[in-house]
């Protein structure tokens, strides 16, 4: 008889397949949000049509995606429920966004990544980010 380790049991408590549908969702809307962001600063045209404009969108998006990747099935994101109700799933995202902005933030700090971190971008990473994910998330939960 086969038996989980500690690991599997945590990440299984934390990702349900029923939820999954909800990252593609999550996915697209931190690109989208990061590359109104490029647009107002002008960094990326629209529509980014060059190779060179989508890898400055990515390379701006990269550590933030990074930082949802690793932060929201941590912080239940994916868990069971969270594809039920809006009333689940907005506070999940949220929550979990948080840590994932700190996570790309951090990153951008690094010499490493492009871009650096000014208080103001930090701010508005948090705030734009959770409003849009929890915005996306609340449509999602009333759709479902």
């Amino acid at each position: 008889m086969a038996t989980n380790t500690g690991s599997d049991s945590f990440l299984a408590s934390r990702v349900d397949a029923a939820a999954l549908p909800l990252s593609v969702g999550d996915l697209l809307v931190i690109v989208a949000f990061i590359y109104a962001g490029t647009l107002r600063h002008g960094t990326v045209p629209f529509p980014p049509t060059s190779v060179a404009a989508v890898g400055a969108l990515l390379g701006v998006a990269a550590p933030f995606l990074l930082g949802w990747v690793v932060a929201a099935p941590l912080i239940g994101a994916y868990s069971a429920g969270a594809a039920e109700s809006a009333k689940a799933s907005v506070p999940l995202a949220v929550r979990s966004w948080i840590p994932a902005a700190v996570v790309g933030l951090a990153l951008r700090a690094t010499p490493y990544v492009d871009g650096g971190v000014a208080v103001a971008f930090a701010v508005v990473m948090v705030v734009v980010g959770s409003v849009s994910l929890g915005l996306w998330r609340f449509v999602a939960g009333r759709l479902g």
